[in-house]
């Protein structure tokens, strides 16, 4: 199996690459800072960002399956997602490969906290998601759109709050909501699902929520 990671320098995709790696899979990363990341060695490295459709293109030769996990390092307006992801969806169309799973968030979607009661949608949606998160919820929305028009094998993968925790490998999943009363998930748990759909075809095509 061949892998194309794009954010891999990150926590989520370092957990990723390690995983690539103890599957014995091989593993295109896209880093910007090659001499920092802790798998050089191991991977083939390209150096670039992902605003850089050349470097892209480099990441993505020969690959069966890209895994993202981009996103926005802070509340500020970054744009990440909305500069990357038209970038790699060509990248993915121009070279023939099917298969993306992209790392996400709770708020992506506008049905996301249909099971939460009435006081903590109100909440989550005017406190947080409109204004201490504002512009990262953004970015996630419009990586839904452009994953879900681009004709690819797509999987968007959608935790809440994520922590920097053991795995639990319990999780509740659903592909219509935010299950009740979820707020957090560990990055490892969330690496460990993400792994699973490379070869599972339940969630092709459609956005998944997972949490705790």
């Amino acid at each position: 199996m061949n892998v194309a990671i794009f954010g891999a320098s990150g926590r989520t995709g370092q957990l990723l690459t390690s995983r690539c790696l103890a599957e014995q899979y091989q593993v295109a990363a896209l880093v910007r800072s090659p001499a920092t990341f802790p798998f050089r060695a191991r991977v083939r490295i390209v150096p670039g960002d992902a605003f850089n459709a050349s470097a892209i293109r480099q990441t993505m030769q020969g690959a069966d399956v890209v895994l993202s996990a981009l996103g926005a390092r802070s509340w500020r307006r970054e744009d990440v997602l909305e500069r990357a992801v038209p970038l790699i969806v060509t990248a993915m169309q121009q070279a023939g490969v099917r298969r993306i799973i992209a790392l996400g968030s709770a708020g992506a979607l506008p049905d996301s906290l249909d099971k939460q009661p009435a006081w903590q949608r109100w909440f989550v949606q005017k406190i947080v998601y409109n204004t201490f998160l504002k512009w990262p919820v953004e970015s996630q929305r419009a990586q839904w759109k452009l994953l879900a028009a681009s004709g690819l094998d797509f999987t968007m993968v959608m935790p809440p709050m994520l922590l920097d925790a053991p795995a639990r490998g319990n999780l509740r999943i659903d592909g219509a909501a935010l299950p009740r009363g979820a707020s957090r998930i560990s990055r490892e748990d969330v690496a460990d699902f993400m792994m699973d759909q490379i070869a599972s075809p339940d969630w092709v095509g459609k956005g998944v929520y997972i949490a705790w």
